[in-house]
């Protein structure tokens, strides 16, 4: 039985197990893309945990436990800049087979959570439950198929909540300003909608890559795994496959040198990308690779991945579909209940790329239809810009970061 459980578990995630093979890149290459003098990221920070690559670079980084009420235990990474303690808390939330190191890839000067540390906020870097900084419970092991019986519903129904709370504890503040990418919106929608008393714990909810509705999601890669989602859902009943391609920095040794740290033109690693989320080769610098999938991916549980591939096909927001029979047992009707996005009353602005393969703007545009308090959906203006773009774009300082800190300070005044 164990070797049928490994087997599926490589049958599911062979697609992101090609692509994480191909695209390690080459070690050991500097390059710079900061606006500061002379700065330069290294390569060798894919090597690095949150807490070694935050330190490297000079700024205070803590680390924090916390557990849900379900008994998950995730990690908090907190990053101030020396000097400047005490500013407005913001919770930065990541997306699918992510970390806490989204925020941090590209280095000071250009990644998100540096520049709000430099602006005096307090910033905070969720890690949801199953990825690498968040595999512990307090009765069940990783190892166990029963660890990974969650979708993203129970990251925004337990992880997120216990996260707001935990960082207004610890720093006595009543609210505090949201940012979330691709799934770290995912997760604040169905929060916000099924346990809306957070809605008034919120200053503002910065929606980047916005994912709810998925119907007109165009990436071939996740359109390919839809067709075989009843495959899935098999083998997540016959076999309990529940963790999905988590971190394995072996991966890095077995892909050295395939691709070519200067050029996105033959770049297996970058096509592989953009079949992924979007084709935008003047936005990825190449050397970036060594470094995206060092932290990529970072673990998730199956059904997370199960969850939107069925958004995919049903063309709603939704509640897990378990089918006819448990759907009845679970919810008392044979279709999975929608998130009631009307009760999603904290301000949000949405921030959108035009040619985002999984946060399309005709899905985007849907949801913004269903928020009450939208403050307002702001088109980024590179109509090339993808969904790895929000992350570690050349240019994704000035595109999108100085405007998203501009917009979480004029909810402030």
């Amino acid at each position: 039985m164990k070797q049928n459980v490994s087997n599926g578990r490589n049958y599911l995630s062979s697609v992101w197990f090609m692509l994480v093979l191909l695209a390690a890149g080459t070690h050991g290459t500097a390059f710079a893309r900061s606006d500061k003098p002379g700065f330069q990221v290294d390569s060798e920070d894919g090597r690095l945990a949150v807490p070694e690559l935050v330190s490297k670079y000079g700024y205070d980084v803590e680390e924090h436990s916390l557990n849900t009420e379900d008994g998950y235990r995730l990690t908090l990474h907190r990053v101030q800049s020396p000097g400047r303690k005490n500013g407005t808390v913001v919770l930065l939330m990541h997306g699918l087979l992510c970390s806490s190191a989204d925020w941090l890839m590209i280095g000071p000067g250009n990644a998100l959570a540096y520049l709000l540390a430099d602006q005096g906020y307090d910033v905070w870097l969720g890690n949801a439950r199953g990825n690498r900084y968040s595999r512990n419970h307090d009765t069940i092991n990783p190892d166990e198929n029963s660890f990974w019986k969650f979708s993203w519903h129970e990251i925004g129904r337990y992880d997120i909540p216990a996260t707001i709370d935990y960082i207004l504890d610890n720093t006595g503040h009543r609210r505090l300003q949201y940012i979330g990418h691709s799934q770290g919106t995912t997760g604040f929608f169905v929060m916000a909608s099924t346990r809306p008393e957070y809605n008034d714990k919120i200053i503002q909810m910065n929606a980047l890559a916005p994912v709810a509705f998925m119907g007109h999601m165009k990436s071939p890669l996740l359109r390919f795994m839809t067709k075989f989602l009843k495959t899935l859902d098999i083998l997540l009943a016959i076999f309990g496959v529940g963790e999905f391609m988590p971190n394995q920095p072996i991966l890095h040794e077995i892909a050295k040198h395939i691709c070519p740290p200067d050029s996105t033109v033959n770049n297996v690693c970058a096509h592989l990308l953009f079949l992924l989320s979007g084709y935008n080769p003047s936005q990825l610098d190449p050397s970036i690779l060594p470094i995206l999938f060092g932290h990529t991916p970072a673990g998730s549980a199956t059904k997370q991945l199960v969850h939107y591939a069925q958004e995919v096909l049903s063309n709603r927001f939704e509640m897990y579909d378990y089918g006819t029979l448990k759907n009845v047992l679970i919810y008392g009707s044979t279709t999975p209940p929608e998130y009631d996005l009307s009760l999603v009353t904290a301000p949000v602005i949405m921030y959108y790329g035009l040619n985002d393969f999984l946060a399309t703007p005709e899905d985007v545009n849907r949801l913004a239809e269903k928020l009450p308090n939208l403050k307002k959906s702001v088109l980024v203006k590179d109509d090339l810009f993808n969904h790895l773009d929000f992350l570690i774009a050349n240019d994704v300082r000035h595109l999108l970061y100085e405007p998203v800190i501009e917009g979480m300070a004029s909810a402030e005044v």
